[in-house]
Formats: structure tokens, C-alpha cells, sequence
């Protein structure tokens, strides 16, 4: 007895439980979550940034274009907005939820047809609907003619050169549902498994909770276990929430944002402080009482689990999460095993290979570093926010009940990831095809930048590719036309040893071939690629 006490009230090890810990400073806070120490999910927000996914505006129809089935409209930002034609129909609820229907029963249909949903407002113009009165993707140019205005939400947020993603299915988040006020279907997360607890959600929602017409809400995972008070509370919120973003609506000119999505603090606290997590430790006073301020409304009990961390040492140095995260940006990445991943990120796709390393060559090592490999695949997408088409080459297997023992890992490992994920087995290349749901740039991307050097390639040229290149150079140069005949090259003190060791003949062919003299300099502050041509007598610099 008296050790589960001291358990309760000591201070918890970092590797045991549940943690997040935010970390508060003047240009950017950070989040990290960990699970029985190891870094999950990695969350950065600079003080300049301006993130817009979930955002709702009151945007303009530009522009229309039917090959494409998308409409492009302008939300003030300075690209326009993309609006496929799927999604502005009243959606259906995806596959991860069990529709519900008004009386709290399961509905039996499904609902998972698209263009189930009732007629939406936003648009200034008229337009006939489908069979049965459902819209369908052919009317959506006359719902939403060019100069009309509609009111959408961003689901994914400006990548590369591509602009925003919107849609007209507005959703507001809340802590333990989701309003839906343009849609009136009900639903339960399939996350949550006991059929007794599926059954007391569906009759709150049928008999507990006063949800006007035309509105849906989605229960969320989180919602598993908790009081009905707590359910009405979050939706009277939601509701006022959704009043607000209406009459800003009214009151305001296109284009114009009418709701932004909350900052990195409130999101935590709305997304991640659930009964999985043991802990929060912030290093901000501030923030850590505004974090308390928060979870304060639905769960008072809650705020005991959020603690001031005050610390000299940076806090993620202090709790050794500086190096997982140093890590995350490594190309290669150690499995237990032996074993190591090799993560290639580019614009199209992300390719992951699995090599065995120090790993023996043996069918059961082969297996187990191949698990432990989808284990650390998984982990890493999370925490690198790695999104889009993902190809995973693991290790030849020769046995079909290995192959699918692995893509089971993958899948349960899958499941903690809150991005949309869908995987595929492993083909007869060893090859298995993922994809996961990118709503922001990745980690990697957003906090580094392509190299000044090598442009973003990640490799530069050697030497002796420079002096074959400075040949080709300077033989052209002083081929030209009232050329001058004294030159200096500077080039870097690489290339400098190369031109001096082996390829310094080369150089004085070139001087007697035109009648030109060469007069060599190093400077170690230039790079590999980096040379300056110039007019020995005038010093200027002489460009190709």
C-alpha cells in the first residue's frame, strides 16, 4: 500500500508513462510527446509563423476549372485557395467513424456514399441538385459561380509551391467532439472498441445531448469513459464558438478570415492532454497557468497533471529530448537489432529502405529486424510530420506469414498516429505502399533550409570535377574575342591542392595555347563549387 503511495505522489521518471513537455521561448514553443521516453511527435511554432489549417474564411469564387473538377478561390492570402468539387458536397462520414442515426441507433445503411447531405448556403448562385436532391459534382458551378462568396475551412496548409486546400464541410474541434454544423450526421470514433461503450455513447447522443438540426457531431476517441457533463459542456463551446464565426461572417468583406485556428498551447491542451498523458511539464509559468486555465472548463481535475518545470538548463537538454530530436533529422536511423533505416524525403514521395546491418542474414533475424523496422517507420512519420505517398523496401522475406506479421506491426502501430493513414501489404517486390494524411510542411522542411552550397542536393562536386570544370572554363574565356591575357582565378584551397598536385600541366598547356598567363589564388571562405575569373589589370570579375 504504502509503495503505490509513494508511487502516486513521487516524481515520475521520465521513462515511465505518458509526458508532454512544452518548452516556451521569445521566437518559437515546442512541444514534444513522449511515450515511456521515447519522443513521438515533435511540434514546433515560430512566432512569425501563420498556420491556417482548420482556419475558416469567408473567400471569393476566382476562377473555375472543369478539366480539373476544382474551383480556385481567393481567401486573402497570396496564393488562391484550391476547392476540389468533392469537397465542397455535404460529406460522408469516412470509414474510421459509425454513423448515428438521431435517435442514437447505428444506422445500417452505412453512409458512406459521397453527396448524402443536405443543400449547404455560402454561394450567391442557383443551381439544380441530382436525383433525390442530393448535389453532385456536376452542380457545383452553378452553386458556386465565379465572383460568388462561400465560406470554407483549410484542410491542408500552402505546401511548397502549392497553395491551400480548402473545403466547405466546416468542422470545429472540440475536446471531446467535433460540431459539424454544415453537415447532420452523427458519429463515434471505431477507435473506441468495447460495444458497452459504444452503446452508452450512441443513447447520450440520442437522449443526452441537445444537438440543433442540420448540425452533426463526431464523438471523439478521447470521449471513452466520460461524463455526460463533460459532453454538454464541450458542445455548448462548440455552439457559441459557431455563432461567433456567423456573425463574423455577416459582418465582414470577402476575403476575410472569420475564425483562426488556436496556437500551439490551446491545441495541446485540446488535442493531446487526455487520460493517456500522466504529465505535462512546461518550463513558461505563464503558459503553463494558461494551460491550466484551459483544461480548467471541461476537467478540473486535469489541471493537477500540468506542472511548472522551472530550470536553468534548457528543459529538452535537461530531460535528454534534445538528442531524439537531433536525431529525427539524420538520414539514417539504428534499429535495436543491428539493422538501420535510410529515409529519403522529396516532393513526390518518401522512400524508406531497410537494411540489416550488423544483423545476421538469418530468416528469423531477418523477421525481427523487419518488426522492428515498421515499429521505428511508424514512429518516424509522426515524428518527422512526414505526409504523402511513402514506399517502405524492407528486407526479402520468403515466408507470406512473415510478411503479414510485419504489416500487422505496421498497422497497430499505425493506429496512434492522429494523421489519416492507410497502408497496403507487402508486395512481391518486399515493397509496402503507404500513405499518410499531410496537412503541414514536414519537420525537416520547416526547420531547415536547402543548402546554400550544394542547392538543397546534398552532395557537391569533387575536386577534380572542379578542374575539369575550370579547364572548360577558362579554355573559353580566353578563346573569345579581344580577350584579355592575364587572368586570376580564385577557387577554393580543395581545388587549389588538386590544380597543384595533379593537374598543373593541364593549366600551363592552356597559358601557351593563347599566349595568356594564369595567376592562381586560394580563399577557405569560399566553397567546393565556388570560382572567381577576373581581368588581372582591371580586376573585374569576368562572368560566363
Amino acid at each position: 500500500m504504502f509503495s503505490k503511495i509513494r508511487k502516486f505522489f513521487g516524481p515520475k521518471k521520465l521513462s515511465e508513462g505518458n509526458k508532454i513537455v512544452v518548452n516556451c521561448e521569445k521566437l518559437e514553443t515546442r512541444v514534444a510527446l513522449l511515450e515511456h521516453g521515447s519522443l513521438e511527435e515533435y511540434t514546433v511554432e515560430r512566432c512569425n509563423d501563420d498556420n491556417i489549417v482548420g482556419s475558416i474564411f469567408k473567400g471569393i469564387v476566382r476562377n473555375i476549372e472543369p478539366g480539373l473538377n476544382a474551383m480556385f478561390v481567393d481567401i486573402g492570402l497570396e496564393k488562391n485557395a484550391f476547392l476540389h468539387f468533392w469537397d465542397a458536397i455535404p460529406e460522408a462520414l469516412d470509414s474510421g467513424l459509425e454513423e448515428i442515426q438521431r435517435g442514437g441507433k447505428p444506422n445500417q445503411g452505412g453512409g458512406q456514399q459521397k453527396g448524402g447531405g443536405q443543400q449547404k448556403g455560402g454561394g450567391k448562385g442557383k443551381g439544380g441538385k441530382g436525383k433525390g436532391g442530393r448535389i453532385q459534382s456536376k452542380d457545383i458551378p452553378n452553386l458556386y459561380p465565379v465572383g460568388s462568396e462561400v465560406l470554407v475551412q483549410v484542410t491542408k496548409g500552402p505546401i511548397g509551391t502549392k497553395g491551400p486546400r480548402i473545403t466547405t464541410n466546416i468542422s470545429l474541434p472540440g475536446r471531446y467532439m467535433v460540431l459539424m454544423p454544415r453537415n447532420d450526421q452523427l458519429g463515434i470514433s471505431r477507435k473506441i472498441e468495447d460495444p458497452k461503450e459504444r452503446a452508452r455513447l450512441r443513447k447520450i447522443m440520442g437522449e443526452k445531448l441537445t444537438i440543433p438540426e442540420k448540425m452533426g457531431v463526431i464523438l471523439r476517441t478521447v470521449s471513452a469513459g466520460q461524463k455526460v457533463r463533460y459532453f454538454v459542456r464541450d458542445l455548448a463551446i462548440l455552439l457559441d464558438e459557431w455563432d461567433e464565426v456567423e456573425e463574423e461572417a455577416a459582418n465582414c468583406k470577402a476575403p476575410a478570415c472569420v475564425f483562426r485556428e488556436p496556437d500551439l498551447i490551446e491545441r495541446t491542451v485540446r488535442d493531446f492532454l487526455t487520460d493517456e498523458i500522466d504529465e505535462v511539464l512546461c518550463d513558461d509559468e505563464e503558459a503553463a497557468n494558461r494551460m491550466k486555465d484551459l483544461i480548467g472548463i471541461i476537467s478540473r481535475r486535469s489541471k493537477k497533471r500540468i506542472q511548472y518545470f522551472p530550470t536553468q538548463t534548457p528543459i529538452f537538454e535537461k530531460l535528454g529530448i534534445q538528442r531524439q530530436i537531433d536525431d529525427a533529422f539524420y538520414r539514417q536511423v539504428w534499429l535495436p537489432s543491428g539493422g538501420y533505416l535510410v529515409i529519403d524525403e522529396t516532393e513526390a514521395m518518401i522512400a524508406v529502405d531497410v537494411n540489416t546491418g550488423r544483423a545476421k542474414s538469418q530468416d528469423k533475424m531477418i523477421l525481427q529486424t523487419n518488426i522492428e523496422a515498421a515499429e521505428e517507420v511508424a514512429r518516424q512519420l509522426r515524428l518527422r510530420n512526414i505526409g504523402g505517398l511513402i514506399v517502405v523496401d524492407f528486407i526479402d522475406m520468403r515466408s507470406r506469414r512473415d510478411q503479414m506479421a510485419v504489416y500487422k506491426v505496421m498497422r497497430e502501430r499505425l493506429r496512434a498516429d492522429k494523421a489519416k493513414t492507410q497502408a497496403l501489404q507487402i508486395s512481391q517486390l518486399g515493397l509496402m505502399e503507404m500513405t499518410r494524411q499531410r496537412l503541414h510542411e514536414s519537420l525537416n522542411i520547416t526547420v531547415n533550409e536547402p543548402c546554400h552550397y550544394c542547392q538543397g542536393r546534398g552532395m557537391v562536386k569533387s575536386a577534380e570535377s572542379m578542374s575539369v570544370e575550370l579547364q572548360r572554363r577558362l579554355n573559353g574565356v580566353l578563346a573569345r574575342e579581344n580577350a584579355p591575357n592575364e587572368l586570376i582565378v580564385i577557387v577554393h584551397p580543395d581545388v587549389m591542392e588538386r590544380l597543384r598536385t595533379h593537374d598543373g600541366e593541364l593549366f600551363v598547356e592552356l597559358e601557351r595555347r593563347h599566349n595568356a598567363r594564369l595567376t592562381f589564388r586560394s580563399d577557405a571562405s569560399y566553397y567546393r563549387e565556388q570560382v572567381v575569373v577576373a581581368d588581372a589589370k582591371t580586376q573585374k570579375e569576368i562572368r560566363d
